[in-house]
């Protein structure tokens, strides 16, 4: 059984035998259980922005590998385009 369910469980079974102590008990654990659930999605998001970060990094260095450094720019004295190779 995960930690929100068990608080839960704590929170009623608390509030069935009066007992305040119990019910709160459930409750922080169900704020613990939430907070690690939000910890573990930010984690994840944290992960998933560097991942794409690296994904455009290496596009980008692709794109000027493919380009050239000059970005496709033509030479205008022989009137050939810079990336051929004629």
């Amino acid at each position: 059984m995960d930690d929100k369910a068990k608080g839960k469980a704590n929170e009623a079974w608390g509030a069935l035998t009066g007992d305040e102590a119990r019910k709160e008990e459930g409750r922080a654990q169900q704020r613990k259980a939430t907070a690690k659930e939000q910890a573990i999605q930010k984690e994840k998001t944290s992960q998933a922005k560097k991942e794409a970060r690296q994904a455009e990094r290496k596009r980008d260095g692709q794109k000027v590998k493919d380009e050239g450094l000059l970005g496709g720019v033509t030479d205008s004295l022989s009137g050939r385009d810079r990336g051929s190779k004629s």
